[in-house]
C-alpha cells in the first residue's frame, strides 16, 4: 500500500520534533524550509551580541536526517496552501499533494501597522537578522572611534582628563558621537531583556579598554516597554528583579512608554525624541502570511485557531504547530505562548497522534506541561520560574545555561557552547567580535 505523504513546512522546534518522532512510522515525509538548517532560536541573541558563532546554534537539516530514510528535505518557500485540493504550491511554481499537512512556520515581529519601521528597527528571528545586528552593534563603536580620530586629526583627545565633551569636539560632532553610542531596544520581553543586558555588558565591560578615543562605558542603552513591567509572562517579582539587574548594568529602563515613531536616526518615545543610530525591535509577533492562504479562522496576531488535537476544524488533515498556532491552554484558558517548549511538546504530541491514527486508534487531546520559564539578563544573572519555585541570580543563570545547552542539537554544538560560555564568564570577553560586511 502507498505510504501516507506528510508535508511539514518549517524545520524549527515543532517541525523537527515531529519529523524525528515519526522515524519508525510507515509514512513518507517531505520537510520544506526556507533555510537549510535548524536554528536554536533562544540563543540567537548571543550570535547578535558576539558571544557565539552561527554554527554553534544551527545544524544542517540534511545532517540531522541523514539516517532517517523516510524524510526528504527541500530548501524552498511555500507560497500557497490549496486546502480544498490538498495541495501546496512552492514559490518556484512546483506543487505537492499531501495526505497530511503540518505548518510550523513560526512568526515574525509585528510593527503594529508600521511595516516601514522594520528597515530601521530590525528584529531578531533568523541568523541573517543576528549577523546584521552584530555588525551594526560593533560597527557603531568603530564608527564613533573613527569619527573622533578624524575630528582630532589622529592626535588624540585634547582635554586635560582625556574625556570627550561638546566643547572639545564641537556641538554637531558631539551629537553625532552620542547618536552612534546610543542603543534603543523596543520591547521588554525575554528577547528585549537579553539584548539590553548583553549590549550593556559589551559596552560597559568587554570594550572598556579597547579604544583610545571614545569611552564605551559612556554608551547609553535604553529598554522601552509599553507595559507597566518587564517580562509580562513571568511573575511580577521576577520582572522587578530583571529591571533591577538591568539598571545595575547601566540600562535605562522605560516602562509604560510607547514608541510613537521610528526614523532613520531617531525614535520618538511618547513626547521625547531620542537621537540614535541603533534601534532594535523585540516587541510583538505576527504569524507567517502563509497561514492566511488556507482560509481558516485566525486570531488578531494572524495565528490559526486550532482544535484540541492541533488540527483545523475546517480541514482536519491540516495541523498547525508552534508560533503559528492559537492553541488554548486547558489549565489557564489562555493561548499558549510562542516559546520553544510549547513547540516541542506539540511536535511530540502530533507524532504520537499520527502513529495512533495509522493503527486506527485515537489519543487524548493535547495538554501542555509547563516545565517553567527562564530568561537571562547577563553574565551570571537570570530569572527562572519552575512551578511554584522562583529563582534569581547566579543559580538561575546556571539552570538556564544547563537547560539550553542540553536542548542544543549535536554533541559538537553542546561542547562548543559550554566552552565559550565558560571562557566568556571567566574572561568577560566576547569570542566573535567580527565585522565582515563592507557596506556599513
Amino acid at each position: 500500500m502507498k505510504k501516507p505523504h506528510i508535508v511539514i513546512v518549517g524545520g524549527g522546534f515543532a517541525g523537527l520534533t515531529l519529523a524525528r518522532g515519526l522515524k519508525r512510522a510507515k509514512v513518507q515525509i517531505t520537510l520544506i524550509d526556507k533555510a537549510n538548517h535548524h536554528l536554536f532560536q533562544p540563543l540567537l541573541y548571543q550570535v547578535a551580541t558576539a558571544s557565539l558563532s552561527p554554527g554553534d546554534i544551527a545544524t544542517p537539516l540534511r545532517a540531522i536526517f541523514r539516517s532517517q530514510k523516510n524524510v526528504r528535505v527541500l530548501m524552498n518557500r511555500v507560497g500557497e496552501v490549496r486546502a480544498h485540493e490538498k495541495k501546496i504550491r512552492l514559490v518556484s511554481g512546483e506543487e505537492f499533494s499531501y495526505d497530511k499537512l503540518v505548518l510550523a512556520t513560526g512568526a515574525r515581529h509585528s510593527y503594529f501597522a508600521h511595516p516601514e519601521w522594520e528597515s530601521t528597527a530590525p528584529g531578531l528571528k533568523s541568523l541573517a537578522d543576528a549577523l546584521r545586528m552584530r555588525q551594526k552593534i560593533l560597527a557603531s563603536f568603530e564608527k564613533a572611534e573613527s569619527l573622533l580620530g578624524v575630528m582630532q586629526g589622529g592626535t588624540g583627545v585634547e582635554t586635560e582628563d582625556g574625556s570627550v565633551t561638546e566643547k572639545s569636539v564641537g556641538k554637531e560632532n558631539y551629537a553625532e558621537l552620542t547618536k552612534l553610542l546610543t542603543f534603543v531596544i523596543v520591547g521588554g520581553g525575554p528577547t528585549g531583556v537579553e539584548l539590553a543586558g548583553s549590549i550593556a555588558e559589551i559596552a560597559h565591560q568587554t570594550l572598556r579598554k579597547d579604544f583610545r578615543g571614545i569611552d564605551p562605558q559612556k554608551t547609553r542603552i535604553l529598554l522601552v516597554e509599553g507595559g507597566g513591567r518587564l517580562l509580562a509572562a513571568f511573575p511580577e517579582k521576577l520582572g522587578a528583579n530583571a529591571k533591577k539587574e538591568l539598571e545595575k548594568l547601566g540600562v535605562d529602563v522605560r516602562l509604560s512608554s510607547s514608541v510613537v515613531n521610528v526614523m532613520f536616526d531617531a525614535v520618538q518615545v511618547g513626547e521625547e525624541l531620542i537621537s540614535t543610530s541603533n534601534i532594535f525591535w523585540a516587541a510583538g509577533n505576527t504569524a507567517s502570511t502563509l497561514i492566511k492562504t488556507i482560509g481558516t479562522d485566525l486570531d488578531r496576531a494572524g495565528r490559526a485557531i486550532v482544535t484540541e488535537d492541533l488540527s483545523l476544524a475546517k480541514f482536519p488533515e491540516i495541523s498547525i504547530l508552534g508560533d503559528a498556532a492559537h492553541c488554548v491552554d486547558h489549565a489557564t484558558g489562555n493561548p499558549l505562548p510562542g516559546v520553544a517548549p510549547v513547540a516541542i511538546q506539540q511536535g511530540q504530541y502530533l507524532a504520537k497522534r499520527i502513529k495512533a491514527e495509522l493503527k486506527g486508534k485515537k489519543i487524548p487531546p493535547f495538554q501542555y506541561w509547563d516545565k517553567g520559564t527562564m530568561a537571562t539578563i547577563g553574565r551570571g544573572r537570570a530569572v527562572a520560574k519552575l512551578g511554584k519555585l522562583r529563582v534569581t541570580g547566579f543559580i538561575a543563570w546556571l539552570m538556564w545555561s544547563f537547560i539550553h545547552m542540553m536542548y542544543l542539537i549535536g554533541f559538537r554544538n553542546r561542547f562548543a557552547v559550554m566552552f565559550l560560555w565558560m571562557y566568556s564568564y571567566v574572561t568577560n570577553r566576547r569570542a566573535v567580535r567580527l565585522i565582515t560586511a563592507d557596506d556599513l
